[in-house]
């Protein structure tokens, strides 16, 4: 049964399938697209420090051939052979990615997926889309890599550059020209979905009686991209042991085109439908029987809910086809996203599609491109792949990531300990670093991204929600009289790089005057070039009797022209 895998998800491949020797297919197209598909055979340091394990239409394989390009079949775009136990020690980490060759952007790809075969038989598939990508000229679509054992994670990791940029992304070096031994006769035979009989010895955990196993699934994969390979499917049922591989063949075809669905989880006919072979066709697309009450009705071509959709869900447990209950399968999302039955023909309709898709899609993800995008008034977005830099951000501030991030402690050390405690400043921190995107929100308050391009910006530390590594900062003393321990402090950062202020309710940016005054429990940051003194109003005499304003202290500001300080409607 195939795993299907959302952006961000890992998995060992030990707990996939046991074997070691994999095919890896990837489908992606787009009207008047164009696409170099290639993998980065990476170092512990994920840098390409030897450039024979870059594999790639000029490059089809690594010197011990444990990667290999095999071209396109079983309906994908590109495909590729990987032999774990083959891999050099000193190769970690295998990224597999589609760079755009020619005009145009990842925004307008179609659904698309990368998936992984062993024994003929679809183990793991991460199916994605042009509407998780913008301006982005390339993606990492997903990684197997060494952390003890082999893993797989899908990222979907959106790259501003071409192939070249990507390149050098990894530190390797651009050539004006490479010989181009393009042509790899052995690897076709290879090849796993396409038909047992093209990869008969390639039969993954090296079984000779494998290859028909293994060419069942392909059947259907082919059908669910190119209904002219829906021929070789039917040899393939004619093999009883085979049986389950069309069970898995029927996913395959399915997410074909559309690859927006995880056909493992929902596809109908999963559960063991022995005319599989004939569902999947049908599932692929044009004919009427694939309306086999695939949930996934409203993206399939039968988006109505064909009627011949009964005979293959019946198995999955939906008897209706035409029932509404078959959309709430594709609830995972018209485009496909969450049921099994998504298909290929989902992702095109799933903005089209009404319901629970429709009643959010005002909140969707908005374009990215920059390293800061915010989301909305209180959700912030930073993009750690733009400027390869880490960001720091207040323990616990995370609400979602996608891609390889890790997360670390920040601490502050010994001193820096005793100053926070002794002046209120201290800022518990942790550190996000890697490639993919992280969204930060605390508490639902408001959040303010402020850009600083070499100037310095004071905030007190309760309203810092993150910042770049880059950006320096300190506790800075605002001197005072007549006030406890005769100062209060305050946080500034200075620098080029993005500081993300939180406020509680919309707060207000008012000019420095020479009669400015501001409550010191309300006042949330002013610029580092306004001069800042503290204002007690506590008299003895008025001291002496009882009750008092609750307006003893305040901050005057003075400035020159051009100086401004930020007040929140809420006193700490």
């Amino acid at each position: 049964m195939a795993r299907e895998f959302q952006r961000g998800h890992k998995a060992k491949i030990s707990d996939l399938t046991a074997g070691t020797d994999l095919y890896v297919g990837v489908q992606i197209a787009g009207p008047g697209l164009t696409f170099d598909i290639s993998c980065f055979g990476l170092d512990a340091a994920e840098q390409l420090s030897d450039d024979r394990y870059f594999v790639f239409f000029n490059q089809p394989k690594s010197p011990e051939e444990s990667l290999q390009l095999l071209g396109a079949q079983a309906g994908d775009t590109e495909s590729f052979r990987v032999t774990l136990d083959k891999i050099p020690s000193h190769i970690q980490r295998l990224s597999f990615t589609a760079a755009l060759d020619g005009a145009g952007q990842m925004s307008q790809v179609a659904p698309g997926y990368l998936r992984i075969v062993a024994g003929g038989e679809e183990v793991a598939r991460y199916s994605f889309s042009g509407a998780e990508f913008s301006t982005e000229r390339a993606v990492m679509l997903g990684d197997i890599y060494l952390k003890d054992v082999w893993r797989f994670a899908a990222v979907g990791q959106g790259f501003d550059g071409g192939l070249d940029a990507l390149l050098r992304n990894f530190g390797g070096e651009v050539a004006e020209e490479e010989p181009a031994p393009a042509p790899s006769g052995g690897t076709p035979g290879f090849a796993p979905p396409p038909g047992g009989g093209q990869s008969p010895g390639f039969a993954p955990p090296a079984q000779s009686a494998a290859p028909p196993a293994f060419g069942a699934p392909a059947g259907p994969a082919p059908a669910q991209h190119i209904p002219p390979q829906q021929a070789p499917p039917e040899p393939a049922p004619a093999a009883p042991p085979v049986h389950a591989a069309p069970t898995i063949a029927a996913p395959l075809g399915q997410p074909g085109p559309g690859a927006p669905a995880p056909s493992a989880p929902l596809p109908p006919g999963y559960g063991a439908q022995p005319g599989a072979p004939t569902a999947p066709p049908g599932y692929g697309q044009p004919p009427a029987p694939p309306g086999q009450g695939r949930p996934s009705a409203p993206l399939p071509p039968g988006y109505g809910g064909q009627p011949g959709a009964p005979v293959p869900p019946p198995g999955y447990g939906q008897q209706g086809a035409p029932a509404a209950p078959t959309p709430p399968p594709g609830y995972a999302q018209p485009p496909g996203q969450f049921g099994g039955q998504q298909a290929p023909g989902a992702a095109p309709q799933q903005a089209q599609s009404p319901g629970v898709a429709a009643a959010f899609s005002l909140y969707k993800e908005a374009p990215t491109g920059q390293r800061w995008t915010q989301q909305n008034a209180k959700l912030v977005r930073v993009d750690l792949g733009v400027g390869g830099q880490p960001v720091l951000a207040r323990q616990g501030s995370m609400v979602l990531y996608q891609g390889k991030v890790e997360f670390g402690y920040k601490g502050a050390g010994f001193a820096g300990r005793i100053v926070g405690n002794a002046t209120g400043q201290e800022m518990q921190l942790m550190r996000a670093s890697g490639r993919g995107q992280v969204f930060l929100a605390e508490e639902a308050t408001h959040l303010h991204p402020i850009e600083l391009q070499g100037d310095a910006i004071c905030v007190s530390a309760e309203n810092v929600l993150a910042f770049d590594e880059s950006l320096q900062y300190e506790v800075r003393r605002v001197e005072g009289h007549g006030i406890p321990g005769g100062a209060l402090f305050t946080m500034q950062f200075q620098g080029t790089g993005t500081i993300i202020v939180r406020t509680h309710g919309i707060p207000v940016v008012l000019p420095v005057t020479p009669t400015t005054f501001a409550d010191c429990n309300a006042v949330v940051a002013w610029s580092a070039a306004s001069q800042v003194i503290v204002s007690s109003q506590v008299r003895m005499r008025r001291n002496a009797y009882p009750g008092h304003t609750g307006e003893s202290v305040n901050l005057q500001f003075r400035g020159a022209p051009g100086n401004f300080i930020v007040v929140q409607p809420y006193e700490v």
